[in-house]
């Protein structure tokens, strides 16, 4: 689908050099070429018109000096720094352009017709006089020399296996008499072939074909050989095959050309010598005559030069074709035509090495020209005609025009084709947008050709359909008319050469004016050239175009591109600056392109494609570079970019690694464009989407979700880009145009959550918009079923311009699925219940919790509704057609069952239908299930047959609704009561039957006292106590409140049971035993004082619990002072006593743990030291091993304490906890010894803190009794400890140990630079704990007061 358009053309006009020229070659430095004439070497450059440098070799005799001389090859040696020419006498010379020094290298008695250089210039192959070949290597040392003529076939023989004889062959269509058919006879050459061999290298060089004029038959034959010159193949006997010969760089066809009996054929030929494929000149036989024949350097195109045979007294034309291929069909491209005179006629083209589609050519007057082309695609650029997408494809004389709008036709077929006179060379599309398919075909003789849609209402004999209309179909396509034809003529004088392609970039403005660019006065200069139309004069022959202005160019224009949106025109020039052309203004001027910054824009390479779009509101050049380079203004976005298209606010692109991405430009930023095809999407994202190796995008479809791309094939491919389709489907809903975007969404596979999600408070508003729109029953349903909870606006399809879903969501309380089904069933309601059944049943079945029994209620009542109405029961049901016949309105009972029993498991549904305690309904899907009637029937007339409530509580208790049949059976009276209490011990349902009976009956007595006595097995105690006291079961309460341990309300359910003096002192007695075992001497006192009226016992316990000062308060209370000698001040000493045991055994361990923790800590450091001085340098990973507190290897530590097999994992908690608690050892040497000595010593500290409450009040009664010496000792002992420990605490716990406490190095947001640099800063490795408080220091308090001023 693509066609060449000519970027640039140039050369030199009319060098003042001597003689003709004969042939000519590149030389290396660019934009030179050298010529040989008659008389010597010519170098001329494209940029200036003189010859630059010249060796004659009339002087040293290599030519005669009458011109009679002839030069068959010249090749340039850059590495010898000489160019290599070979004469027709023989000679070989080596010719120095700087110095004009000339060598002959060799020299062949028999004459050269030709010389030929390997591409890789490492051999020369020369076909001399006598009919052979000499093979040389490039120093010009003969390798070996063969006879062009060789009567074996070669090394590629055929092997014939003996498989019968051709008579007894198959021979398909012809028939066997097509073995017994004569061979044709070779026709000779003819007349005009010149006979001189010639000779193509394949690409890789390794073979070379040579085709020469056979001396036995007069025709020629093509001889394959290798690079040593051995013979490979030669060609079956081709029947007027002609002299041009060209070996496909890519190495799989040799083209050459042959005279059929009716036409004039390009064939090729394999490496075999077998024909493969041919195509058809558009000329008659005997026409013209093929010169020769050019492959490109990427075997894309294929340049031919003919010339028309002499005809009587007129001069012949000549012309240069360029074909291409695509889709196994030949293109001719472009054509130039040299016209007849005798200083235009063509000495020889070449294509470059380089610049892969630049053609030099050299004409007989000296006029050297260049052309530069590339691939582009023509398409129509508007976005709101009827004929938008509109690609024109140039084929010879005709137009293949493709309507991608209204179908996909493969190339090389199409639409409608445009049938012209002359060969095309460039087609221009309107870029007014609303004429936007309207095209301006300009042809080889500078006419152009304009077609335009609508007015004309003949069919254009011109115009003829493709792949469409045949047949007998009738086209639904409009054809455009061709309008006018201009004779565009610009040229300032008649004595100007002939330069074919003279005019290029034809671009038709809204304005229905046309701008072409050609030739200025200089090499490096052109002009842009404005058209208009004049009025036509009566009289003239074809209408012309008025050159209304031409600007002059400062430069070569490479690209030219008008925008249909924005209207503007910019160009690139050769120095790949752009210009903006403002044709619009009185005077049309040209002005540098300028950035928002306000500097001129210019690309950092050249670009070969341009287009103009909109970026966050800025306009924008884009340009995308042979290279895959791609740019927006001066900045590279991407270097990976195979072909790109604008569409409305989106770019496409298309990559090397085989994406297709989709960019949405409204409120993107040339950076985030730029980060966005550097990175790769994320895997949901709508911007990106594979597609084939090698596609490239030929147009979009506006107004559509089309995008067609080609592969390297030409085949077409058209994808739904999901970015397009999405802003698409936003558009429709947008305008509330429901029905198109369902259609899409359901065609593409889009979830139908969008409809909603886009923007749930416009669809909620516009339900019945939608129900009318969609006004399918089947699609109705559909949406329902795809119903979901999620917001599919951030989940599945985020907006791509980065803007989220702002609308807000209606009802944020309600449930999505629920709160659509509300809404569209109540619509649905409203405008026809009856056509919208089965919907109306979906929506109450996909709401959560389903609404089953309302849906089994609706069908009941379709069903009353019938069978009153008289309807019968036998409609058939279509569940999964298309769409529900519009006239089968009412929807029976039967069918609506059927499609209940399609969403909802049947057994589901009769289980609803049996709670909704309707017979009739529950036979109704039982009828319609698996069910076998002997297992269902019996059970209804049972169920028939009983009370209602006690029916439905039979029925709630099948259904597994115990809490409803509770509710049932509670009123069926006092005889079921033992069944409902049954039920309610079974199920554990105490607090729902306890709200079934008020409180002062029997039954909720009944109720509580099971419901205590559950408590009670669960062992809930108090909770149970509750229940019961609360039903006035108090001695059931006084046991659960004396087992919770709640005394106090024991005691109050004793006095509610009215027990005696006696009964409650043993009761005081016993529970206060059980408070004593819980070490709650106070609240035992308490008891025994009040209760048993026992208070010398009441004091020991509180002496017993240390208590001093409450046991004080008692014995004065009662007056038994006796008690404090016999009692109090012993137990004060005793305990005096046990406080400095406990402070002295804590003393002793805490420096005995201190001094260990020390010695362990430099062993570490040393163990530390000792690797770092095995280690290599930048190694850190053997610091990793200094894990472990001890000197011990990390495979040790795991293999000690990490063995994790099932048996051990599957530990107890209560092992696991004590598994815990050991795994920091004290033993000597263990791993993490360090941190089992922190844990012990934070636990001395925190035993010395809790008893210094304890002893303060123990010293205040020692000084009360007098015992200030003892109190002195004690307070002393406490404060030492107390120093020694905070003094420790900073020696212990160590600043960078808290440290790492606090930042632990390993974890989820550290990186590997930021452990390393951690690891390199503290040479010890923190430990690994698990718990963080251990390495924290134990805090001291120093709000208590606990010291006595008055012992210091």
């Amino acid at each position: 689908m693509r066609n060449l358009r000519l970027l640039r053309a140039g050369g030199c006009r009319s060098a003042a050099a001597t003689g003709t020229p004969q042939c000519f070659c590149l030389g290396a430095e660019p934009g030179t070429v050298l010529v040989g004439s008659q008389y010597g070497l010519v170098e001329l450059r494209s940029a200036g018109d003189s010859v630059s440098r010249e060796v004659s070799l009339t002087v040293d005799g290599f030519l005669p000096e009458d011109g009679s001389g002839c030069i068959v090859g010249v090749e340039d040696l850059p590495e010898q720094e000489s160019v290599c020419v070979a004469t027709a006498a023989g000679d070989i010379l080596l010719c120095n352009l700087s110095t004009k020094q000339v060598e002959c290298v060799g020299s062949v008695d028999s004459g050269l017709s030709v010389m030929s250089w390997s591409p890789d210039q490492e051999l020369v192959l020369l076909a001399t006089g006598q009919q052979t070949l000499i093979m040389m290597t490039r120093d010009f040392e003969p390798i070996t020399e063969k006879q062009i003529h060789q009567d074996e076939f070669g090394e590629g023989k055929f092997i014939a296996l003996g498989w019968g004889k051709k008579e007894t062959q198959f021979h398909g269509s012809e028939g066997k008499q097509a073995a017994h058919r004569k061979q044709t006879e070779v026709l000779p050459t003819p007349a005009w072939d010149d006979g001189r061999p010639r000779v193509t290298w394949r690409g890789d060089g390794q073979f070379v074909a040579v085709s020469a004029v056979c001396p036995e038959t007069g025709a020629r034959k093509v001889r394959v050989w290798s690079r040593e010159l051995v013979l490979q193949s030669t060609s079956e006997p081709i029947s007027g095959l002609e002299q041009a010969l060209s070996w496909k760089p890519s190495g799989n066809l040799i083209a050459s050309t042959q005279e059929k009996p009716n036409r004039h054929d390009v064939v090729f030929l394999e490496k075999n010598g077998l024909l493969h494929g041919e195509f058809t000149l558009p000329f008659q036989k005997g026409q013209v005559k093929v010169n020769e024949m050019l492959w490109n350097a990427d075997s894309t195109i294929l340049a031919i030069w003919l010339e028309d045979l002499k005809v009587e007294n007129s001069n012949t034309n000549t012309y240069v074709q360029l074909w291409t291929t695509g889709n196994y069909h030949w293109y001719l491209k472009q054509s130039l035509h040299f016209g007849s005179l005798e200083e235009n006629q063509l000495v020889s083209l070449l294509w470059d090495r380089e610049n892969l589609y630049k053609l030099h050519i050299l004409c007989q007057g000296w006029h050297y020209l260049f052309y530069d082309w590339h691939w582009t695609t023509d398409h129509g650029l508007g976005e709101n005609s009827q004929h938008m997408a509109n690609v024109a494809v140039i084929d010879g004389d005709k137009v293949l025009v493709t309507a991608f709008q209204h179908a996909v036709v493969p190339p090389p077929m199409c639409t409608y084709e445009l049938q012209l006179q002359q060969a095309v060379n460039q087609v221009a599309f309107h870029t007014d947008p609303k004429h936007s398919g309207d095209m301006a075909v300009l042809d080889a003789d500078n006419r152009i050709s304009v077609y335009r849609y609508g007015q004309s209402t003949v069919n254009d004999p011109t115009v003829n359909f493709g792949a469409v209309g045949g047949n007998g179909f009738r086209a639904a396509v409009e054809t455009p008319y061709l309008d006018k034809t201009y004779r565009v003529d610009v040229s300032s004088g008649s004595n100007e050469v002939m330069n074919p392609l003279g005019l290029r970039f034809l671009t038709w403005l809204p304005d229905d004016s046309f701008l072409v660019v050609g030739q200025g006065q200089h090499a490096a200069q052109s002009v842009l050239h404005h058209l208009t139309a004049v009025p036509h004069v009566a009289g003239a022959e074809e209408e012309c175009l008025n050159l209304r202005l031409s600007v002059p160019v400062d430069g070569e224009v490479i690209s030219l591109y008008s925008s249909p949106v924005t209207k503007t025109v910019a160009l690139q020039l050769t120095d790949r600056r752009i210009l903006k052309y403002l044709w619009e203004a009185s005077t049309p001027v040209l002005e540098p392109w300028q950035s928002s910054s306000g500097s001129a824009v210019q690309f950092p390479y050249r670009c070969v494609q341009i287009s103009i779009t909109r970026i966050s509101d800025e306009e924008v050049i884009l340009g995308l570079t042979d290279r895959c380079r791609f740019f927006v203004n001066d900045i590279e976005v991407a270097s990976n970019i195979t072909s790109f298209a604008t569409y409305n606010e989106f770019l496409l692109v298309t990559t090397n690694s085989h994406t297709c991405q989709c960019f949405c430009l409204k409120n993107l930023s040339v950076k985030a464009l730029q980060a966005g095809l550097s990175s790769a999407a994320a895997p949901n994202s709508e911007t990106l989407r594979k597609v084939e190796r090698g596609s490239r995008i030929v147009t979009v479809v506006p107004q559509d979700t089309k995008v067609v791309l080609q592969m390297p094939r030409g085949n077409l491919e058209t994808i739904h880009h999901r970015a397009l389709v999405l802003a698409q489907i936003r558009k429709w809903l947008d305008r509330l145009m429901f029905r198109e975007a369902f259609q899409c969404m359901r065609k593409l596979r889009i979830n139908l959550n969008l409809l909603y999600d886009h923007n749930p408070k416009v669809f909620l508003e516009n339900t019945e918009t939608f129900i009318r729109q969609i006004d399918s029953v089947n699609y109705i349903n559909l949406f329902f079923t795809e119903l979901k909870e999620e917001d599919f606006t951030k989940s599945m399809y985020p907006s791509l311009n980065g803007s989220s879903n702002t609308h807000p969501r209606q009802h944020p309380d309600q449930k999505k699925v629920n709160l659509i089904c509300d809404v569209m069933r109540a619509a649905m309601e409203h405008i026809d219940p009856q056509k919208y059944c089965l919907s109306i049943l979906t929506a109450h079945v996909k709401k959560s919790p389903p609404e089953l029994e309302i849906a089994l209620q609706k069908v009941h009542d379709l069903r009353a509704g019938s069978t009153a109405g008289g309807v019968t029961d036998h409609m058939p049901l279509y569940l999964v057609a298309e769409s529900v016949t519009p006239d089968v309105q009412a929807v029976s009972a039967e069918e609506a069952l059927k499609y209940l029993l399609f969403l909802v498991d049947v057994n589901e549904l009769y289980d609803y239908s049996l709670g909704t305690y309707d017979f009739d309904l529950v036979i109704m899907v039982a009828e319609k299930s698996q069910k076998d009637p002997k297992e269902y029937l019996p059970f209804l007339n049972a169920l028939q047959k009983m009370e209602t409530n006690y029916q439905r509580y039979t029925i709630d208790r099948h259904l597994k609704r115990y809490t409803k049949a509770l509710g049932h059976l509670s009123k069926c009276g006092p005889e079921h009561f033992s069944e409902f209490l049954n039920l309610v011990k079974d199920q554990n349902l105490y607090s729902e039957a306890l709200k079934l009976y008020p409180s002062s009956t029997q039954e909720y007595k009944d109720i509580s006292d099971a419901y205590g006595e559950y408590l009670i097995q669960k062992q809930l105690y108090e909770q149970a106590a509750l229940i019961l006291a609360r039903a006035g079961i108090f001695a059931k309460a006084l046991g659960a409140f004396q087992s919770s341990g709640s005394w106090q309300q024991a005691l109050c359910m004793a006095s509610r049971l009215g027990y005696t003096k006696d009964k409650l002192s043993s009761l005081a007695r016993s529970m206060a035993g059980k408070l004593v075992e819980q070490r709650k001497h106070a609240e035992a006192a308490i008891l025994l004082e009040q209760y048993t009226q026992d208070y010398e016992e009441a004091v020991l316990l509180l002496l017993e619990g240390a208590l001093w000062e409450e046991a004080l308060r008692l014995i004065h209370k009662y007056g038994r002072l006796d008690i404090l000698e016999t009692n109090l001040k012993p137990a004060i000493l005793e305990a005096q006593k046990s406080q400095l045991i406990f402070l002295d055994s804590q003393k002793t361990a805490f420096l005995r743990h201190k001094s260990r923790l020390q010695v362990v800590r430099e062993l570490k450091e040393k163990a530390c030291e000792n690797l770092q001085d095995y280690e290599v340098p930048n190694c850190p990973e053997l610091e990793l091993f200094s894990e472990t507190s001890s000197v011990v290897t990390a495979s040790d530590m795991n293999s000690k304490y990490s063995h994790s097999n099932s048996r051990i994992s599957a530990r107890s908690s209560k092992n696991r906890r004590k598994a815990e608690r050991k795994r920091y050892s004290l033993k000597e040497g263990s791993p993490f010894e360090d941190i089992a000595l922190l844990e012990v010593l934070g636990e001395s500290v925190r035993a010395v803190e809790t008893v210094k409450g304890e002893i303060h009040i123990l010293l205040k009664q020692l000084v009360l009794f007098g015992y200030d010496e003892q109190a002195g000792a004690l307070q002393q002992v406490l404060e030492e400890v107390l120093q020694l420990m905070e003094t420790s605490v900073p020696e212990i716990w160590t600043p960078d140990l808290q440290q790492s406490s606090v930042s632990l190095v390993l974890g989820p947001n550290s990186t590997a630079n930021s452990i390393m640099a951690a690891y390199q800063q503290k040479r010890m490795v923190p430990p690994a704990v698990q718990d963080p408080e251990v390495l924290t220091p134990p805090k001291f308090s120093k709000n208590l007061q606990w010291k006595l001023h008055l012992l210091q």
